[in-house]
């Protein structure tokens, strides 16, 4: 027995890393040449493998996708266990920890737009699909993490409901930041527009931070106002 286990060992850690590399491929291939582009020996190329080899993990490009992509959803839930605590959040006051995490979001949207908007043309095609179904839950998981982060300051909280308002008003960031960094072009609407939208991401970012905390505010005063008398 303890033979078969050293012979099995290396073997088992070598095909663990030709998937890592293989679905870290995929990624990169998926934000540079988006879902279209991403072919099976593109793939193979980049990830320094076969196709053959390939296939014989995966019976197609669309099966090979949908893994890589629920994989990129799902450390997107381990990063954010990590890195956004409730014990971190009681720490800091509701405007600095809204400023922070919107400020992370247009940073994140921005870098990886090609990426996102990849993801999003191959998930909204596959809406109705046991993988569909997969990524929804994903998602919806890490956007209720934030939700509830944010309840740890209901009671600064003026809006007569904290959760319907935190949610909402984070959906209202995750709409802007698609419709002006995530998508391919301006449409007509947002070039007449131009002059009205904030012209760079540090003013994205403040504009964002701002509205979403005087939503939250029975007022609508000024962010640092949210939660004083």
């Amino acid at each position: 027995m303890p033979k078969v286990r050293k012979a099995l060992e290396p073997q088992q850690e070598r095909s663990r890393e030709s998937l890592r590399r293989l679905l870290k491929a995929v990624t990169e291939v998926l934000g540079q040449h988006g879902v279209e582009g991403t072919t099976m020996p593109r793939i193979a190329h980049h990830a320094g493998l076969t196709p053959g080899a390939i296939y014989r993990r995966f019976q197609d490009n669309d099966a090979l996708l949908e893994t890589a992509i629920l994989r990129i959803l799902e450390r997107q839930e381990e990063r954010m266990k990590i890195f956004i605590t409730p014990e971190t959040a009681a720490q800091i006051p509701l405007a600095v920890f809204a400023d922070q995490v919107i400020g992370g979001m247009v940073i994140t949207y921005r870098a990886n737009a090609p990426l996102l908007r990849a993801i999003r043309q191959f998930v909204q095609g596959r809406a109705n699909t046991r993988f569909g179904k997969q990524a929804s839950k994903l998602e919806l998981r890490s956007f209720e993490r934030v939700v509830n982060l944010f309840l740890n300051y209901s009671k600064q909280i003026k809006h007569p409901d904290p959760r319907a308002a935190v949610s909402f008003g984070m959906l209202m960031i995750i709409s802007t930041l698609y419709e002006l960094v995530v998508l391919p072009q301006e449409t007509q609407e947002l070039r007449a527009l131009s002059g009205l939208i904030p012209k760079d991401d540090q003013g994205l970012r403040r504009e964002l931070t701002r509205a979403f905390l005087s939503y939250l505010s029975s007022g609508g005063g000024k962010p640092g106002a949210v939660g004083s008398k």
